[in-house]
């Protein structure tokens, strides 16, 4: 289930790490994934229950860093 959000809101959620980029609904490999992922840093955060989970320690690292 892709995740749904209002419009305005993703456009000023940002990434907490050091770049602050914005974030993009889905993963790189599922567009349709509950989480949003960094366009800089390729972390991607889970949305649970509809509520961004933007702590870099709940992050899934991008595949090409493991």
């Amino acid at each position: 289930m892709a995740v749904k959000l209002e419009e305005q809101l993703l456009e000023i959620l940002a990434c907490p790490c050091p770049e602050h980029a914005p974030l993009q609904v889905g993963t790189p490999t599922d567009p349709e994934a509950d989480f949003l992922t960094c366009t800089a840093c390729g972390r991607s955060f889970p949305v649970r229950d509809g509520i961004p989970v933007l702590l870099l320690d709940e992050a899934v690292a991008p595949p090409s860093a493991v």
